[in-house]
């Protein structure tokens, strides 16, 4: 039985998940018979509505991540103590996976980006590939409170040294422990429907742009929506993450108040639209900056509107970056809160494209796919002390 893929996915927001769920289908849809392996802590409905094919998913805390308080809000504190103690046990947590991995047969290892990932290859001697737009020492690192913490840094730094290959994405940050970088395209989800047909599945209003709330698995809690009811230009759409059980056909698939509307993710994904559809099918994304979303923005030329997302690195480099890309404005926490979309939207959408703008390249789902499928066919890794494998 040929050796299976085995993704080791951040459980901190989506955009792990679904870039790594990308890489998966491109892989699937080039060799379907590869056999992979999930280990996460996202959620499994995640995986069941998105993947193309069969996986075989386990729920494993691989990280810790970025403590969040709500979709806005994190805790520095919390987070460098939650990081610190679980990685103060790497080694050990690394070396109880070796009887997952071979009950799952596992000839790749891919990290997205959780350093328990290189450990256990280390461990496992399994080759290991990194994939992200950012590593965990870097965020850690601008948090002050990394200070209390001596070990930690060290020890994600240690881990990461030990990966055969990193694949950097764009809006990048970290990566200097790696040895051996090779930079991709953006990994991004385009839609395969129309906004004329989104809307005749979804029975959503045409007369109107939309306008998608995306805020991850928190959603943009605290917001009155009654607020949202009351817009006069727009149709604001926002999306309930909890699935309700596939028997369950009767469900509605989307509940309407004024301008407002609340789909059921599962029961649009039931009706043949996916989330890069809507996406694709918005004239604006309300968000806060994480690589997945606005990704999926560029690659389905969707504009953002932005508001702070707290002390999180990435979140710099992205708001850098984006004017390079795609039609964007920052909204306040005050304003966003107050339902003051519509002056700010007005502005947004009125806006011409980046200066000199040349699209880039959003096929980085099927440039990983193809570097870890040959990386797959490679032997296996040489025993220890021997140099390692470059890809």
């Amino acid at each position: 039985m040929a050796a299976a893929i085995v993704f080791y996915i951040s459980g901190h927001g989506f955009g792990h998940a679904t870039r790594s769920i990308e890489v998966i289908n491109a892989i699937l849809a080039k060799r379907p018979e590869t056999r992979i392996g999930v280990r996460t802590s996202a959620p499994r409905w995640l995986f069941d509505l998105t993947v193309k094919g069969k996986v075989t998913y386990s729920t494993l805390e691989c990280d810790t991540g970025v403590v969040q308080v709500d979709a806005l809000t994190l805790d520095e504190a919390d987070t460098i103590r939650r990081a610190s103690a679980f990685h103060n046990d790497l080694v050990t947590r690394a070396a109880s996976e070796t009887r997952v991995l071979r009950e799952l047969g596992a000839g790749l290892i891919v990290g997205d980006i959780p350093p328990l990932a290189f450990a256990v290859g280390a461990s496992a001697g399994i080759a290991t590939v990194a994939l992200s737009n950012f590593t965990w020492d870097w965020v850690y690192a601008d948090y002050p409170r990394v200070r209390l913490a001596p070990s930690l840094l060290p020890a994600i730094r240690g881990a990461y040294a030990k990966a055969s290959m990193a694949l950097r994405l764009p809006m990048c940050g970290g990566f200097e422990t790696f040895s051996n970088v090779k930079d991709i395209p953006f990994i991004a989800r385009h839609a395969g429907k129309t906004r004329e047909e989104v809307c005749k599945i979804l029975k959503l209003p045409t007369e109107k742009p939309l306008v998608l709330i995306s805020f991850g698995g928190y959603g943009l809690a605290g917001m009155d929506t009654d607020l949202l009811a009351k817009f006069k230009k727009y149709t604001v759409v926002d999306t309930s993450h909890l699935p309700l059980g596939r028997a369950r056909k009767d469900v509605a698939m989307a509940e309407r108040k004024g301008s407002y509307v609340s789909l059921n993710e599962e029961a649009m994904y039931n009706a043949g639209v996916r989330y890069e559809d809507l996406v694709g099918a918005a004239a604006a994304v309300v968000t806060k900056p994480g690589y997945g979303i606005i990704a999926e923005c560029i690659a389905n030329d969707t504009a953002v509107l932005y508001t702070p997302r707290g002390h999180f690195p990435e979140y710099d480099v992205i708001v850098e970056e984006m004017p390079k890309y795609l039609r964007n404005a920052f909204i306040s926490h005050d304003d966003l809160f107050a339902g003051k979309w519509e002056p700010a939207l007005d502005k947004l959408l009125a806006q011409s494209r980046p200066k000199n703008y040349k699209k880039p390249d959003t096929n980085g789902g099927d440039v990983a796919a193809d570097i870890l499928l040959k990386a797959l066919d490679k032997p296996p890794k040489k025993p220890r002390g021997r140099p390692k494998a470059k890809f």
